[in-house]
């Protein structure tokens, strides 16, 4: 499960935002939660995190020819 709920923030987005649907489905969870007054945002990313998304993700070198 993601642990968003995503009923009450599309209807936060929509109603109380008075966002288009597409509008709402770009914006990133950080932006949504910005905007809708919660100014904390994500903490900074540490080096743990940074090393952790990397083994997760690793660069791919080659597949768009920028190495």
């Amino acid at each position: 499960m993601s642990g968003f709920d995503w009923p009450t923030l599309l209807r936060a987005g929509v109603r109380d935002l008075a966002l288009r649907p597409e509008q709402f489905w770009r914006l990133t969870p950080a932006e949504l939660r910005l905007m809708l007054g919660d100014a904390r945002g994500a903490p900074p990313l540490s080096r743990a995190g940074l090393d952790a998304l990397l083994a997760v993700y690793p660069d791919k070198h080659g597949e768009t020819g920028n190495e």
